[in-house]
């Protein structure tokens, strides 16, 4: 009986530890490229979770305004969003929940730029070193 509760248990223990790391695998590149609405505005609609941003690349234009929505899922896990781009005009830190957060800016230089969430646990990796994260991607 000794036996099988050691087996049982050393299983139990791979099992979880496998579940465990499904979370920390990057997503694959889910790619948004935003058009340009009525309004004049570029609309993007992000989500978070449970290390991940989707999408997690976002294509915008140089001087035309961008209204960012950005919400998590259900989760007991907090979590941001960070843009510092000073080269662009944007300081973004937002911390995040299930209500969705506007974020508006107007990207004044073209290029890459990363955001990510910056949370992190004691001495577990960040949220940016599990993978969530992404790249802004401003263009002509």
């Amino acid at each position: 009986m000794k036996y099988f509760a050691t087996v049982f248990l050393s299983c139990l223990g791979i099992a979880g530890y496998g579940a465990c790391r499904a979370d920390t695998s990057p997503p694959d590149e889910i790619v948004y490229q935003a058009t340009l609405s009525a309004d004049g505005v570029q609309h993007i609609r992000m989500e978070g979770g449970s290390y991940f941003f989707k999408p997690n690349r976002v294509i915008v234009h140089v001087n035309v305004p961008v209204e960012l929505t950005v919400s998590v899922g259900s989760s007991w896990i907090p979590h941001t969003l960070v843009i510092q781009s000073p080269e662009m005009g944007i300081a973004v830190d937002q911390n995040l929940s299930s209500d969705a957060k506007t974020i508006r800016f107007t990207p004044t230089a073209a290029g890459k730029y990363a955001f990510y969430c910056k949370n992190k646990l004691l001495l577990f990796k960040s949220h940016r070193e599990k993978g969530m994260e992404g790249v802004l991607e401003v263009v002509e």
